[in-house]
Order: C-alpha cells, then sequence, then structure tokens
C-alpha cells in the first residue's frame, strides 16, 4: 500500500516542508519539498493566516495520508516559543480538517538518529538526505529537515507526544 507522508519543520517565520511518497519494500521517493515563509512585518494573525492558507494549498496539492511534524524544543530560546507554539496549533488544525490526519510529532533528537547522529547540524543532515535520496543538489534550509523528520516516521521513530 502507498503512502503518502508530509514533512514539516514547523516555525512562524519558516516552516519547511517534504513530501515524501513509499509503497511496500521500497525506499521512500522525494515528491518535493519547499519552505513556507511569512512576513515578518505582519501581525502574528496575519501570519498564522498566511500558514493557514499556503498548508490548505500543499496539503490540497499532494493529498497525503501521513503527516510528521517536528516538535520544537525551545530550551533558553522562550522567546520565539508563543509564535512557534501558534503555528503548530495552525498545521494540527488543517492537517486534521483537510486531511483528516492527526499529525505525529517528533522530537528533533529521535528523527535525527535515524539518520545516524541525534545532534547533526543542518549540513551534515543535508550530507545525510543527499545520500539517501542521491540527489545531486539540494538546499541548506529547513526543508532539508523536513525530509529528514518525514523519512524518520516513514521508517517508524515514534514519541510518545500528545
Amino acid at each position: 500500500m502507498r503512502e503518502r507522508w508530509l514533512g514539516l519543520d514547523p516555525g512562524l517565520a519558516l516552516i519547511g516542508w517534504a513530501v515524501l511518497e513509499t509503497g511496500e519494500q521500497e525506499q521512500p521517493q522525494l515528491l518535493d519539498c519547499g519552505t513556507i515563509e511569512t512576513d515578518k512585518n505582519l501581525s502574528t494573525s496575519q501570519r498564522l493566516l498566511e500558514i493557514e492558507q499556503d498548508m490548505v494549498s500543499l496539503i490540497g496539492q499532494f493529498k497525503p495520508n501521513q503527516i510528521a511534524v517536528e516538535m520544537p524544543f525551545f530550551g533558553r530560546q522562550i522567546k520565539a516559543a508563543g509564535g512557534v507554539m501558534q503555528a503548530l496549533g495552525v498545521v494540527s488544525l488543517v492537517s486534521y480538517r483537510e486531511a483528516g490526519v492527526e499529525p505525529i510529532f517528533l522530537h528533533q533528537s529521535s528523527w535525527k538518529c535515524n539518520l545516524g547522529n541525534g545532534r547533526a547540524t543542518k549540513a551534515e543532515i543535508a550530507e545525510i538526505i543527499q545520500q539517501i535520496f542521491t540527489m545531486k543538489v539540494l538546499p541548506i534550509d529547513d526543508s532539508v529537515d523536513a525530509i529528514g523528520i518525514a523519512f524518520a516516521a516513514i521508517n517508524g521513530v515514534r514519541n510518545q507526544i500528545n
């Protein structure tokens, strides 16, 4: 049975996304990836509306039947937490409303461990992803993380996050 996964690396300013498809005993295929960017000059509410509209479009275009999202870890960067958590709420709402899917949330260290290094940098993740999917060029942006998130979920990585 074919599955289409949407991987998301969420934020208020930037959301990385990637769509992977897999079948029985097949290496997942990367269908597309990119970023959703919001205008920093807009209010938070306006930015959340942009995210909602772009997510509706993304889900409508690719019709995923599974969605994996990174659960952010803020540590001492608590200043960004409010906007990111609001963006996560929009992502969850749109995923369920548009695709009937409740997203799987993964910790950053979990999906990175699936690629071999729980503390890998974005450049190291890009190298690993490039090898897995035999790609010539891969941008080093949030879409790379989204590919890794979807790939880890396809491989069965799960965290108990409600």
